[in-house]
């Protein structure tokens, strides 16, 4: 049996944009009182909604014309905006975007948590709102994406290598990115230059579809002291195709200070099980906060904005209030970075994670800083958060929690009320769970302060810092 075609496809004209959504994407009530999810948009704007996709209670659509602008709309700062997924709040004034991030937060923390709260404190902005972030990966592809205009035209594209990023849900097709606004030069030299040299030298890129290429994804991370560190994953292992990139990377831009490849030949891209190879320089760069060195290597977790995670931290040490006596838990440490910056205030630092390469960064972080009050340990929370543990290293006067997106596990936070710390100081880059894990947590702990903090302007991310207190 064929599709139904154009069946569902209303269109709703004069439709008021009233909010801003999940994921980024706005939202506006139709004449049937369903919800209509709208990306692209600002709240106040009046449009034509087209409909491709309808649902028993909402509808997704797209603004075909519009009749009034909101007035918190801004010209976008990238030309890719629109077509690329990543920065989908360009086009809303900085200041709307905090008000919204601040909302959803307050929404997540009254209506899922269902506890008594304190009064938010003021959002904390990010002072650079664009080339902020310190990693960007880009994928290879021989399949560019072609704009709706292109494939209508009568040309024929012979050259449809690309080097950029996925298009939203179709994972075969590249958005070939000229000009990214989220990280410092000379990323764009870097990618730009690669990309021509692999087209001037007939270099394969990625056949996703077919599994065969040279050139696989290019990351470039830097840090705030001014290092630069670039990987190329390859799928094949050519090895003069390998020397002709390398070459021209440590030729062309001789301020990278880690260059490093890995011949990837799995299905897929993740990096984290493969070898990664030396080619010059450095395998990491260096990052540093106030006087704190941390080695940041290709496998590394370090928060993508170094300056507002700079900021996050002051915060979470502000509301952890050490004097230097205490034992503080951070759970969740990563490669132990919050554990070392609050270090200085504590008596001992206790850091848990589940990762052992997280560890092992931690701990020669640590040696290099010079730091002997932390000790870092690698397992999963709920298996090693135990009594005995507990035992061995001291109960914790302060605990600091900065779980993934899924929050703390049910048993983690059963062990927190067992333990009872005089405080809590929860980070959060997903406000939903941490509002679950609030509630569980209601049963002996008071919130005493909320603050948000926003690390990843023109986007609908936001981070937020919540201090419990032991109740009376």
């Amino acid at each position: 049996m064929g599709r139904k075609r154009n069946s569902d496809k209303k269109l709703f004209e004069k439709i008021t944009i009233q909010d801003a959504g999940a994921k980024g994407v706005c939202v506006a009530k139709a004449p049937d009182g369903r919800v209509i999810f709208i990306p692209n948009v600002v709240p106040g704007d009046v449009v034509d909604v087209q409909i491709y996709k309808k649902k028993n209670s909402y509808y997704e659509g797209k603004a075909v014309a519009f009749h009034e602008y909101s007035s918190d709309r801004v010209e976008p700062a990238c030309k890719h905006f629109g077509v690329c997924g990543g920065c989908k709040w360009q086009n809303m004034s900085y200041e709307k975007q905090l008000d919204y991030k601040f909302n959803e937060v307050k929404n997540h923390l009254e209506r899922i948590g269902k506890i008594n709260l304190p009064e938010f404190e003021t959002i904390l902005g990010s002072e650079k709102r664009y080339f902020y972030r310190n990693k960007m990966e880009f994928g290879f592809s021989n399949s560019r994406w072609l704009s709706p205009e292109e494939m209508q035209s009568d040309t024929v594209f012979n050259d449809r290598n690309a080097l950029g990023f996925h298009i939203p849900k179709m994972w075969d097709k590249i958005l070939n990115i000229t000009d990214c606004q989220l990280q410092a030069d000379p990323s764009n030299a870097i990618r730009n230059g690669l990309r021509a040299y692999a087209d001037e030298n007939g270099l394969a890129f990625y056949d996703p579809r077919n599994r065969a290429g040279l050139l696989r994804t290019l990351m470039i991370r830097t840090s705030s002291i001014g290092e630069i560190m670039v990987l190329v994953q390859f799928f094949e292992n050519d090895k003069n195709g390998i020397a002709q990139v390398m070459t021209y990377l440590q030729t062309s831009f001789g301020e990278i200070t880690s260059l490093l490849y890995v011949v990837n030949e799995k299905a897929n891209d993740t990096i984290y099980d493969q070898d990664i190879l030396v080619w010059s320089g450095r395998e990491y760069i260096v990052e540093e906060m106030e006087g704190l060195q941390f080695r940041i290597n290709a496998k590394s977790f370090y928060q993508t904005n170094s300056e507002q995670a700079y900021e996050l931290y002051k915060v979470t040490r502000d509301f952890a209030g050490l004097t230097g006596e205490e034992i503080v838990y951070d759970l969740y440490t990563g490669t132990g970075t919050i554990a070392q910056f609050v270090s200085q205030k504590a008596k001992k630092v206790v850091g848990v994670e589940a990762v052992p390469a997280a560890i092992a960064d931690a701990k020669l972080n640590a040696a290099n800083n010079k730091i002997d009050n932390c000790a870092f340990y690698a397992g999963d929370m709920k298996d090693i958060f135990t009594d005995n543990f507990i035992a061995q290293n001291g109960k914790p006067d302060v605990i600091i929690t900065d779980p993934p997106r899924d929050g703390m596990h049910k048993d983690v936070v059963a062990q927190i009320l067992k333990v009872a710390p005089q405080k809590v100081v929860y980070v959060s880059c997903n406000s939903a769970t941490q509002a679950r894990d609030l509630a569980l947590l209601d049963e002996r702990y008071e919130v005493v302060r909320v603050k948000p903090v926003d690390m990843f302007p023109q986007t609908h991310h936001v981070e937020n810092v919540v201090l419990l207190s032991l109740k009376n």
